[in-house]
């Protein structure tokens, strides 16, 4: 009886793919990042009026398409509730307007944009608002009309030119819009974040003032819960998943706007009343991966231990 050798390159083969599949189970079990809308604006006074002139970028943080679900203080240009915010990295949405205000002090300088991202498993929503920076006075091009020559019935020759012609100056106008920074300017009031997921609604608060911010969150059945998050802290709270569940925020830190849940597309089941708990915790996916991995790697290593050969 001969015992043939233990193929070395046969069980890396195998090892590689317990690695490859852990490292799948683990990018499938990891949480979803902070999505949000990138918000630019720039603005300018227009001279001898009380009117300012605004121009604002919107992008996308994330690599999937979003939708914009809310607009503060109002639709511009493109961005607009309803519109399609493109992936990372593709053609964001832009708008100019005009505000009015008496003094500067007295300018609203902000906008607010809430977006919506849907994934297999999760819908996250998140709204930020961010003031524009102040480029000074509008360049407006100059006024004058130019000179037309009187009509002759006598032609008249063409002057000779110069052997180095003084190119003309270049009417100053709006100054061209600048690329979209790397950087997304900071928030001016608290993020707040809803994430529903097949087992819960998850509402959290990033808390980007100088002071503690305390908020009630009423759900319409069960009993309320308060959200307390420190100056530059970031804090959440969970409600179990039900058809129909809306919370409501009170207090500082979050706008008045009810939250509802809204049921992922990948939840199974289905019938109506409550949502089925299909979920599991990120963890226990990890944890079994490994031990199913492991189970077939010391299978396969016994076989081939068994595996014997007789010869004459």
């Amino acid at each position: 009886m001969i015992r043939p050798k233990l193929s070395l390159r046969r069980s890396a083969a195998v090892l590689g793919a317990a690695f490859l599949g852990l490292g799948a189970a683990v990018a499938i079990a990891a949480p979803a990042s902070a999505h949000h809308p990138e918000i630019y604006g720039k603005y300018c006074k227009v001279e001898g009026s009380n009117n300012y002139e605004f121009q604002w970028t919107v992008g996308n943080s994330e690599t999937i398409k979003a939708e914009v679900i809310r607009v503060e203080p109002g639709p511009v240009g493109d961005i607009k509730v309803g519109a399609e915010m493109n992936p990372r990295g593709g053609k964001p949405l832009t708008g100019t307007e005009t505000r009015t205000a008496p003094s500067k002090g007295k300018l609203d300088k902000s906008l607010l944009v809430e977006a919506k991202w849907k994934r297999p498993d999760r819908i996250l929503k998140e709204h930020r608002k961010v003031d524009a920076r102040d480029m000074g006075k509008c360049k407006t091009p100059p006024t004058t009309p130019p000179t037309t020559p009187p009509a002759t019935s006598t032609p008249t020759p063409e002057p000779t030119p110069s052997a180095t012609p003084t190119p003309e100056p270049t009417p100053s106008t709006t100054p061209t819009p600048e690329p979209t920074p790397s950087t997304t300017p900071e928030p001016v009031e608290p993020v707040g974040t809803y994430e529903s997921t097949c087992d819960e609604l998850i509402i959290t608060l990033e808390n980007t003032t100088d002071a503690e911010i305390s908020v009630v969150l009423t759900p319409n059945e069960g009993e309320a819960k308060t959200l307390t998050v420190a100056a530059g802290e970031t804090g959440s709270v969970k409600f179990p998943a039900e058809e129909g569940l809306v919370v409501t925020p009170s207090g500082e830190g979050l706008t008045g706007e009810p939250i509802e849940y809204e049921q992922p597309e990948n939840c199974g089941g289905g019938g109506g009343g409550e949502l089925p708990l299909t979920g599991a915790a990120a963890g226990g996916i990890a944890a079994g991966a490994v031990l199913l991995l492991a189970a077939g790697v010391v299978l396969y290593i016994v076989a081939r231990r068994r595996r014997v050969t007789f010869t004459a």
